[in-house]
């Protein structure tokens, strides 16, 4: 197990060790035989080996106990701790040492608030330079070759550019006409444009490959951060044009830059590290607004000890404000009173205006803070709020605000610089976290959207046939699948009914959906017969679909006057059949292989005589994480025998019912979808 490079020491008022861990035994004996014989040892901003090479060194902490620097460290080294100790004894304060590494020399004090001895901290601040920028460049290789989240361009040899970029009017908004030439430079931020059109203009003429960083304006006026490389495309020994790829690198330069403010408060975030370590395990689990919301407020408020805490967000209009968690945010002394709006006076809105943290140490801080907006007086805060002191910090990406983060203590309390730091990094967190639940949130609207668009708004009327369909998302993860339905009359007046389901979950899945389910219903209409349908969408999948789509179907065509029919399964779960005296039974029609997968497709004859149903699903009614399809099939079996003849004979009781029974004690981790077919016995209705 590795030793976070951070040493640890108590002095007692007499100066000499108390207790002190092995990673500070190391930092003072890095020297090693060089220690040994008495020679001074650089000072805490002049250790050069780093904290992985001293990780290896032998330590032995039990030999310091009881001994005075003097005794144990080099001269040098030790002069300088015994005149820090003193001071810190001396004066009751700290005393911060800074350079590659930070020594940190504070007091101790008793339960009575005397000063007990002298504590000591010491963290590696140094870096690794050369590293960071092979890793850069291994980053920016990466994004290019896989194509993600680029803009892709192309410019003639003389570096105009050539071609109209739908991704970067996209993200700019400027027009095709703005763009071509060297127009995209006016979207390229003010303090970068002139180094970025010089190197440029300094690439066109050598036929350098073109690598940079630099900040685009978006069409909200925001800027983003992107890494850019453009490669000359030769021909016969002449440039014919430059291709370049612009790869959105925000949400990693901010990352980067959270990481370097920790780093410099490195001295004393050991303890609250694993608080950010936990709500970043925390957070990749978390996929909605709400649940970042719940996981930054929770870490945040057990870390500080806060008494309530609570984010707000900027609604889409910029100005109104919405309170994620309502409980964190009581009618306080803080507040205007009725909508939060970036015009009323609050913590929140506060730092929002600042773009910085907003710290209030009791009432009297409150009210010189809000003096002229608010008519506040400390006694009436104290008889009227039960919190005493406050702190804001404002939510931003990519230079914008998104929001803020409040806490609330209930006892008067100031901010350490410490705490201050862990609480940005959080906000930070919490920053990029809601961003990338709101994409998420709005992806999943989409599809939500898609799919449900796709789907019959109502299923046809037919006499002698009553049919009810039901789908249901899974709510769980917010993904949307790829389940689906129709019934619609074919030209001889027959009935075709269909089930699927498009393995997958997001757009692609919804999608992928709609494009079977018209295609079933333009090969129904020139060749009903389920053989054909199949056997087209067949063809079809192949052509258009990838090859690791897998995609089911179950296709019925009856006659709604006699109940006879043809039946045909790409792959699907068996139709459920119910008749009155019998048991309920599966069709024993062979499922066949899904679509895509060449196989003669295959029809049978299907029945459904009078008072009958047929119950057509997908394997999310069936199969859960903790029940294998077997058994859900056996469990359906089981549940629709249970069901009175009164449930057997409304076809939109028995869904209800076998939905309702199927998912009871079941986390429900899948689409459901469920058709049912009822003839009744009186005739057709």
């Amino acid at each position: 197990m590795l030793e976070a490079p951070v040493g640890l020491a108590l002095f007692g008022p007499d100066l000499r060790f108390r207790w002190v861990n092995a990673a500070l035994v190391r930092f003072a004996e890095r020297s090693g035989p060089a220690a040994a014989r008495g020679q001074a040892s650089p000072a805490a901003g002049q250790l050069e080996e780093s904290a992985e090479t001293d990780a290896r060194a032998p330590a032995d902490p039990a030999r310091y106990s009881g001994q005075l620097p003097s005794q144990v460290w080099p001269a040098e080294l030790a002069a300088r701790a015994e005149a820090a100790l003193r001071r810190v004894l001396a004066d009751n304060a700290p005393v911060l040492e800074r350079g590659e590494y930070a020594a940190s020399w504070f007091p101790v004090h008793d339960p009575a608030g005397q000063v007990a001895g002298v504590g000591l901290l010491l963290a590696d601040l140094g870096g690794h330079p050369a590293e960071e920028e092979i890793r850069r460049s291994e980053e920016r290789y990466r994004s290019l070759v896989q194509g993600g989240a680029q803009v892709v361009w192309v410019a003639a040899p003389d570096g105009a550019m050539k071609e109209d970029s739908p991704e970067w009017r996209w993200i700019t908004g400027q027009s095709a006409e703005d763009y071509i030439g060297h127009g995209w430079l006016a979207s390229i931020h003010p303090d970068d444009r002139e180094r970025v059109e010089r190197d440029w203009r300094e690439c066109v003429r050598t036929g350098k490959v073109f690598d940079d960083r630099y900040r685009i304006r978006t069409k909200n006026g925001s800027y983003r951060h992107y890494d850019v490389r453009a490669v000359p495309i030769e021909r016969d020994g002449k440039i014919v044009e430059w291709v370049g790829a612009s790869t959105d690198v925000t949400s990693q330069r901010e990352a980067e830059e959270m990481r370097g403010r920790l780093t410099e408060q490195l001295s004393a975030a050991a303890l609250r590290t694993a608080r950010l370590q936990q709500a970043t395990s925390m957070l990749a689990e978390a996929l909605t607004v709400e649940q970042v919301v719940e996981v930054i407020t929770e870490v945040g408020r057990t870390a500080i000890g806060a008494l309530r805490s609570a984010v707000a967000l900027l609604e889409p209009d910029g100005v109104r404000l919405r309170v994620v968690n309502d409980g964190g945010l009581p009618s306080g002394p803080d507040s205007a009173g009725g909508p939060l709006t970036l015009q009323s006076p609050s913590v929140m809105t506060k730092a929002i205006a600042a773009r910085r943290p907003v710290l209030i140490e009791d009432p009297e801080d409150l009210r010189r803070q809000f003096e002229g907006e608010l008519d506040l007086y400390p006694a009436n805060v104290v008889a009227t709020s039960d919190e005493r002191s406050w702190v804001g910090l404002p939510l931003i990406t990519a230079g914008a605000p998104l929001g803020a983060l409040r806490f609330s203590f209930g006892r008067p309390r100031k901010i350490t610089e410490e705490e201050r730091v862990f609480l940005e990094a959080l906000a930070g967190q919490c920053a990029l976290a809601v961003e990338r639940a709101g994409l998420y949130e709005r992806e999943h609207t989409t599809a939500e959207t898609l799919q449900r668009s796709l789907l019959p708004d109502r299923l046809p009327s037919v006499p002698g046939l009553v049919l009810t369909a039901r789908y249901r998302p899974m709510t769980r993860n917010m993904e949307i699948g790829g389940d689906w339905y129709d019934g619609f009359r074919l030209a001889d007046q027959r009935l075709a009914v269909a089930v699927g389901d498009v393995m997958g979950k997001g757009l692609t899945a919804a999608a992928g959906m709609g494009r079977v389910r018209n295609a079933l219903r333009a090969l129904a209409l020139s060749d009903g017969r389920p053989a054909a349908v199949l056997g087209g969408l067949d063809r079809l999948f192949s052509a258009t679909e990838e090859e690791e789509q897998v995609t089911t179907v179950a296709y019925l065509v009856i006659d709604p006057q006699t109940g006879d029919g043809m039946l045909g399964n790409a792959g699907h779960m068996p139709a459920l059949v119910l008749e009155a005296g019998s048991a309920p039974r599966f069709d024993q029609v062979e499922a066949g292989t899904p679509l895509g997968w060449a196989s003669p497709r295959k029809q049978h004859a299907f029945s459904l005589r009078p008072g009958s149903t047929a119950v057509f699903y997908s394997d999310g009614l069936v199969e859960t994480r903790n029940r294998g399809l077997d058994a859900g099939l056996d469990e359906l079996a089981a549940v629709a025998a249970q069901a009175d003849d009164e449930v057997l004979g409304q076809p939109e009781r028995l869904l209800e019912y076998l939905v309702d029974r199927m998912l009871a004690g079941h986390e429900q981790d899948d689409d459901v979808t469920v058709l049912v077919i009822h003839r009744p016995s009186g005739g057709p209705r």
